[in-house]
């Protein structure tokens, strides 16, 4: 039971709270939501000349100012509530179980009607949005060991390409150190828009015919490489009998 001089201070606390969130809401336009569409509240007239990404941020933002403003609602109906239930001499009293609130709680929360056990906040919602199920984030989880690895520019790519122009991290960073600053990021130095190293010299014409090799300073390095290994192709050696005729279509 609540002593006169508890039940004055609550109502005080109740009342000074009362006070600054309707001040705070008649002072922001109830989160400007009263501007009605959101460009109003800043200052746009409208989608057209807007960056899709500064459309989104907005996006949030307005999201954000409607979750606030339904707290802020929420929160100035349980002070009214609360008063309307010190008048009527309920306030102190849970209204699904009629047992006295303890004082701690009222202190803590003086605008709840419920007792611990009957609080409506103690559910905790797992529901997430439906189109989880059907959309996946542009930038998914990869695991560098998939079995399902393809050659198709996917998330991994993506992350790779953007990482070339630098991250977060720098060499002091990393668990060891590397020589070249592009190679830091994971797997460096994987093909990206290509599969074999010979496609960026190596053409042919529209029937798959006319197969010619094009100088230019891959080719170089992919010559270079398989002078360094003493092998003739990227993925062995040539079979003996098979040496003398290409030595001699070169020589040719």
């Amino acid at each position: 039971m609540l002593t006169t001089e508890q039940l004055a201070g609550l109502r005080l606390n109740l009342l000074k709270e009362k006070e600054e969130l309707t001040e705070r809401l008649d002072q922001n336009d109830h989160y400007g939501l009263e501007l009605g569409h959101f460009h109003e509240s800043m200052g746009e007239l409208s989608s057209y000349d807007n960056h899709p990404a500064d459309e989104g941020t907005e996006l949030y933002e307005r999201e954000k100012d409607i979750a606030l403003n339904e707290h802020s609602e929420n929160q100035l109906e349980n002070i009214n509530k609360a008063l309307y239930a010190m008048e009527n001499g309920t306030y102190g009293k849970c209204e699904v179980c009629g047992k006295d609130i303890s004082y701690e709680r009222l202190e803590a929360i003086p605008n709840t009607t419920f007792c611990k056990e009957h609080s409506p906040d103690q559910f905790v919602s797992h529901d997430r949005p439906i189109e989880e199920k059907i959309l996946k984030p542009d930038f998914g989880k990869f695991d560098m060991d998939e079995k399902d690895e393809t050659v198709a520019f996917d998330a991994e790519d993506s992350w790779q390409t953007v990482a070339q122009w630098g991250t977060s991290d720098t060499p002091s960073d990393l668990a060891f150190s590397e020589d070249n600053y592009q190679d830091i990021y994971p797997e460096s130095d994987e093909n990206i828009g290509y599969v074999e190293d010979f496609e960026n010299f190596v053409g042919n014409d529209m029937y798959r015919n006319e197969i010619t090799v094009y100088p230019n300073a891959q080719h170089e390095q992919y010559e270079d490489a398989l002078d360094e290994e003493g092998i003739m192709t990227s993925f062995g050696d040539l079979p003996a009998y098979e040496h003398d005729p290409y030595v001699d279509d070169n020589e040719k």
